[in-house]
This record gives C-alpha cells, structure tokens and sequence, in this order.
C-alpha cells in the first residue's frame, strides 16, 4: 500500500494591510497567495497545479470606462538538482472590475513533472506600478501517481460549477475556482471537496469504495457523523466531487482523511486535509443555574478570581472568550467562579474539579515562568502555546548569539494527531522576558516563511532584510534553521 502525502504548500508573498486611500497608491505593493497541487493524467503523467490567489487591492489598475483592469506579469523556473527543467514568463490581466470594485482574482498554472524534488524560483509584477514586485522561492516534491491505485492531491473550491467551458479552471466537467485558505468561519456552511483515483482499473474488482472521514486534530477522535462511504467503478482515472457540510462542526483544528478500499475492505491509498473551523455554535454558560461546588470555592481565592478566569481565554473558543470578557467587566467575584466552574464542567463532565487543578497548576507555571512586566504568563505567546497544547517534548534555548536575537525552539513529539511540531520563540525587545511566536509548523498557527530572516535582524540593523541579496544570506538564521531540521 501506498500513502501519498503529497506537500500542501502555502505561501504568504508579501501581505501589508489596506490604510487607506493615501498609502494605498503611495506604498501598495503586490501580494498573492500560492498553494500547489498534485494530479495525473493518462497523456501527460504526473503534474503539479500552482494556484494564485492575487490580493485585488495591491495592485494598480488603469481605467476602462466605469470599469477597471490591472495586469500582472508571472516569471517562474523549475529546477532539479541545479538545472532547470521547466521555465515560463506570462502577462495575465485581470477581470474587468466592474463600477471600479476591486476584488481578488485567481490562476493556475499546469506543468508536467516527473517524480522527484524541485525548487521554484517565481517572480510577480504588477504591470502598472514598476515599484511593485515580490519574489520568492520553494521546495516541492512530485510523487508517482501513474504506477499504482493513488488518490490526487485533495482540491477545495471556493466555488465550483458544471461546465464544459475549456477555461484553466475546468477539471472533469466542473469550473472549479480553488480555495486557498484553510480557515472556515462561521459563515462558510459547506466544503467542496475535489479529487482524483487513479488506476483503479487494475483492480480484479470492477468497483471500489471511498471512505470519507473528518478526524478532530486536537485528540484524535473520529467524528461518526461524518463519516461515509460512496461507491465507484473502477477507470484508469475516476474524478470525485462532493461536499462536506460544516454547519453543525464546531470550531476546533481538523483533518479530512479519504481512502480507498477494495471490495475486500483493504485499504489502498489515503490523503489528507488539515482545516481550521470557527464556528458559534458553542454553548454559552447559564451562570444562573450553577451551583457552586465547595472544592471550586476553596481553590481560589478571591483576589485571585478574575485572574483565573481570564487564564482559560487561551483554551476557549470564540463565544467562551466573550462571555468570559463580559463576565470580567463585571467584576463579580461569585459570577467568575460560576463560569469557571460551568466552564470545566463542559470541558470534563466526570472529573471537572481534577480537570480544573490540573489545569491551575499549568497556569501558575506559565505565570512563574513566562510572565514580564506587563503580561500575565498566560497572555504571553509562550505561555498560550503550554496552555493549549501542554508541554514541549523538549526545548532548546538560545540566550546568547551574536547574529540572532534570544530564541527559544520548542518542538511536540503529539499534538493531537499531528507528529514532530515545532514553534520559534524570540525576544527582539531583548528585556522583559518578552518572547513573541516567530514561527510554528502547526496547523493554525503562525507561519512566518521569513522567520530565519526576522530571527536574524539583529546582525542586519544597517540594511534591508526584504533585499536578500545584500547580505550573505546563508548565515541567516544558521543555528535556528539547523534547530528546526531545515
């Protein structure tokens, strides 16, 4: 059996937020996202997809009548050990923004690859504004999907549609527009899902089946309503296009797992998608109707009580925060230990005083240890990530380096169903034990693809870190980047 994990890859270009009218034609600069995706195709072999997303409002655009259109030029070249394999320059325009509103717009580019690692060099202009540019660089690797029963990469719409119109979004009669973000907030109800099984005609059997799964990332658990299983018949490549409804997910960190299986019930191939839901659904706490609990009532006391609730901001959800925040402006000291106590009793309904010990404990070490001058420890970016996840497996510590700033390296052997997670932790302040998240390979989290370079402003104050080619850049970073395995 094989398992193709293909690299899911998503890259923030350059992103300054919208200030204004004034700045916006003063110091706009072009940004865009990029993920890419992996397919087969009897005629062609394997192939990866680059999907764009360009920020609408970045760029500049030159009037047509009421309207407005913008053009963008894309260079990029893809390399195999030092040569380069596939190179490729294009102009692509925008669509007309009708009545002059602006919004985002996509592409995809398609190239044929064999199986193997690659490095992409790419390079964006916006072809109104001559200041505005940004260029990057990354690593991908191609599997062999032609040999063997394998599963695509797994594709999210943002919309899709039947259409037999032969544009570069059309995909086995569908316009599929790709979602790029792997966040889904509560307005979002529904997940299109696209993908391809490849080689199910070797089979003896003249079916197959397709096992849907959505697996809750923090514990592992799989969540049975959401499981499915849907037939198919067996073709040297059979497109799949359904839909996962999100309405009643509440919000937390996912994986949607896919598998395929013989008639026999051996599995065969797998993938997988890691997602991001906020969703409201959560129950809020009738303090009215709580009676509190003695043990609750002596674990805290009461100068110490509104300290305590705010410490399970960092482990609650979106609708918990708030009615935490309402319940601190009050300042009610009864009411708080209410909510505490109704809080833990939903978190673990058999042991909710042990639950919340444990968890006290947790803050007071936080509080000990990662607490400055102005922040609790639980307010702090270290002491949210023990909180949420626990402690590291391990942690490596850089106090003293003449090129970096103070940076703490803490790595996860589990999260959840996730494996070896790390987070980056710096001190550019260098006083007040204030150490910010500079970096995590979580899902959901921070990831800052510049990080080796934020890391090692210290050593660069005389010039610019967004031109790498003013310094030695192999030195960026060097220890942390050897810390994080890279």
């Amino acid at each position: 059996m094989k398992n193709f994990n293909i690299i899911a890859l998503l890259i923030l270009l350059i992103s300054l937020p919208f200030v204004g009218e004034a700045q916006s034609q003063k110091n706009k600069r072009l940004a865009a996202y990029l993920q890419t995706k992996q397919f087969a195709a009897p005629e062609i072999g394997n192939y990866i997809e680059l999907h764009f997303q360009f920020i609408g409002y970045t760029l500049d655009y030159v009037e047509k009548g009421d309207d407005l259109i913008g053009e963008v030029a894309v260079i990029l070249d893809i390399s195999q050990n030092g040569t380069v394999v596939e190179k490729d320059a294009y102009r692509l325009n925008t669509p007309v923004m009708a009545n002059k509103v602006v919004e985002d717009f996509y592409d995809i580019k398609r190239v044929a690859l064999l199986p193997g690692v690659y490095t992409c060099n790419l390079e964006l202009l916006d072809m109104n504004n001559s200041k505005s540019s940004v260029t990057t660089s990354f690593v991908f690797t191609v599997e062999e999907l032609t040999d063997a029963l394998s599963i695509s990469d797994i594709l999210i719409a943002e919309s899709a549609y039947p259409s037999e119109e032969m544009t570069h979004f059309y995909k086995s009669g569908y316009t599929i527009l790709p979602r790029i973000s792997t966040f889904y907030p509560t307005e979002l109800n529904s997940m299109p899902v696209y993908f391809e099984v490849y080689n199910s005609d070797q089979l003896a059997d003249s079916t197959f089946s397709v096992r849907q799964q959505l697996i809750n990332a923090e514990d592992g658990s799989v969540l049975n309503p959401y499981t499915s299983v849907s037939k198919h018949k067996a073709d040297k490549v059979v497109p799949i296009f359904k839909t996962v409804n999100l309405s009643d997910l509440p919000t937390g960190k996912y994986q949607l797992n896919l598998t395929v299986f013989d008639r026999k019930n051996n599995e065969l191939s797998t993938q997988t998608y890691d997602f991001e839901r906020s969703n409201d659904l959560e129950t809020v706490i009738n303090t009215h109707e709580i009676v509190l609990d003695p043990h609750f009532q002596g674990s805290i006391t009461d100068d110490s009580v509104q300290f305590y609730l705010a410490s399970i901001i960092p482990i609650s959800g979106s609708v918990q925060t708030s009615a935490i925040m309402k319940t601190l402006r009050l300042k009610d000291r009864e009411l708080s230990r209410k909510m505490i106590q109704g809080i833990w009793k939903e978190i673990d309904p058999t042991n909710t005083y042990e639950a919340w010990m444990k968890y006290k404990e947790q803050v007071q070490f936080v509080q000990s240890n990662f607490k400055t001058n102005f922040q609790p420890g639980f307010e702090t970016d270290r002491g949210r990530v023990y909180l949420q996840y626990g402690a590291p497996s391990r942690t490596l510590e850089r106090e003293m380096s003449a090129a970096e700033y103070p940076y703490e390296m803490w790595e996860y052997n589990k999260i959840g169903i996730y494996s070896n997670k790390k987070f980056i932790f710096y001190n550019p302040d260098l006083i007040n034990n204030n150490y910010k998240l500079l970096h995590s390979d979580m899902i959901g989290e921070l990831q800052n693809n510049r990080w080796q370079y934020e890391l090692s402003k210290r050593n660069t104050v005389n010039g610019n870190v967004d031109d790498p080619n003013q310094f030695n850049s192999s030195s960026w970073g060097n220890n942390a980047r050897q810390l994080m395995g890279n």
